[in-house]
């Protein structure tokens, strides 16, 4: 059965993005394996594809260099893993996913899901329903309010929220509506800066390209852990006391971890000379929030003009919740995914996704826009922003709704492994194997996952 994704997410990369020598094509991409995750959406295809565009596009900035495109092949199965946690601790455990609040919740008139995984994001909710110290004690308070009204109220103190709402509901809502009419990712064009003098090496092809990553969970940091993997110098940067727990050692695979206050001048000064020295800049800030630091468009260039900018937030880029904060968990219950495979399996509660799929497939998507970006530059000089959304995303994946489930992927065994030992800030662990092989290229991650905060910002 063809993949639905591939195509569009194709044409998504190439609009308006013509580039000379034919470097528009893509490789030959293989999809081996049939299991698939259970879900009423096509996950695992979604997941086949965004990891293979990905993979596809190194193979086409490789070509920049050898003048050929080696083939793609994308285990399925894999894939899908990589869709979820790929990290397997050996003698020590991860920490809880979810906050003692977070979570889904009967309302007067529905369900609404909190997210308070961020300690400002649980004092927000809070704030609107009392202080409680876990789901059991709060789920008789959100059952008085209506779900709207309680959504309103928690967006309204800086707390994060999401009404379920049905498929049909979102596609006529307001927001739902925007969505729909943006592209897959929104491409702006800078100018002509000068054309990279980046030596690409076949074996490495990102090996001396600078990311600066200030991307949170979850689909920002899965894009420059792909881009760690084919050798790019990615320096992910938080804010004091900014934690994500268990997805820590997950998604800093191949990074160096350093932290800075844009608040301290000093801090502000490191930060300028990180962006003059990089070629991508990856960041999930909601649109307008970078240039409230001052750090807009026209600064950006002001400090490099050569700047390659791919960013994302939760909820679009225009309409009325644009500025939205969100995650993945609540674009599934905003956009009728978890109601509808609630009704298709009849269960008593929200049915989402087996995994964070928008995240993931996002950060995949970013990680080819990325390089489809370093393409133009080195080609033709142009600068370019790629833009993505969550919500975008999961419009397109809410195209392959189905009546029943796919079948359930098999259990996991020594085989999905990769014999690899990595020795974290934690403790030692293994990894899932990864799901992409590209002919003549050597993917791998020069730095075990590490904490926050524990490196120096410097190049």
């Amino acid at each position: 059965m063809t993949n639905p994704f591939i195509a569009p997410i194709a044409d998504a990369l190439n609009a308006t993005l013509d580039l000379p020598g034919g470097t528009n094509a893509l490789p030959d991409i293989k999809i081996t394996g049939t299991d698939a995750l259970p879900s009423f959406f096509a996950v695992t295809d979604l997941a086949t594809a965004s990891i293979g565009i990905a993979a596809a596009m190194i193979s086409r900035y490789r070509g920049l260099a050898t003048g050929d495109l080696v083939d793609v092949t994308i285990d399925q199965r894999l894939a899908s893993k990589w869709f979820d946690m790929t990290i397997r601790p050996m003698g020590w455990e991860l920490p809880p996913v979810w906050d003692a609040i977070a979570g889904d919740y009967q309302t007067a008139d529905g369900w609404i899901r909190l997210h308070t995984n961020a300690q400002h994001h649980r004092a927000a909710a809070l704030s609107v329903l009392g202080d409680y110290p876990d789901r059991e004690a709060l789920a008789p308070i959100v059952a008085n309010w209506k779900s709207d009204d309680l959504e309103t109220a928690i967006i309204a103190a800086g707390g994060c929220a999401a009404t379920m709402r049905s498929l049909g509901g979102w596609q006529s809502h307001p927001q739902g509506m925007a969505i729909a009419a943006e592209p897959l990712i929104g491409w702006q064009h800078h100018g002509i800066s000068s054309k990279s003098r980046h030596v690409i090496r076949p074996d490495r092809p990102l090996a001396g390209i600078r990311v600066l990553d200030l991307t949170r969970v979850l689909a920002g940091p899965v894009a420059g852990r792909f881009l760690a993997a084919y050798g790019a110098d990615v320096l992910r940067i938080d804010p004091p006391h900014w934690d994500e727990g268990a997805v820590i050692p997950e998604v800093t695979l191949g990074k160096r971890c350093a932290g800075l206050d844009l608040k301290r001048a000093e801090d502000r000064q490191t930060f300028e000379s990180l962006l003059a020295g990089a070629d991508i800049l990856l960041h999930g800030y909601r649109p307008d929030a970078l240039p409230g630091l001052g750090y807009g468009t026209d600064e950006l260039r002001r400090i490099n003009p050569g700047l390659i900018d791919v960013t994302l937030c939760a909820y679009g880029w225009t309409g009325p919740w644009a500025k939205r904060r969100g995650f993945d968990s609540l674009v599934q219950m905003s956009c009728g995914i978890a109601d509808f495979g609630m009704k298709q399996a009849d269960a008593p509660k929200p049915t989402p996704l087996p995994v964070q799929a928008l995240d993931h497939a996002t950060g995949y998507l970013m990680a080819a826009s990325t390089i489809h970006a370093l393409l133009l530059r080195s080609q033709t000089g142009q600068i370019t922003t790629a833009r993505h959304s969550l919500a975008r995303t999961a419009h397109l994946l809410c195209q392959t709704a189905q009546p029943t489930r796919t079948q359930t992927i098999a259990p996991e065994t020594e085989n999905d492994i990769a014999p690899h030992l990595e020795t974290t800030s934690w403790g030692k662990a293994r990894r899932v194997r990864f799901p992409a092989t590209i002919d003549g290229v050597a993917h791998g991650w020069d730095h075990p996952a590490g904490k926050l905060r524990t490196t120096d910002p410097v190049w």
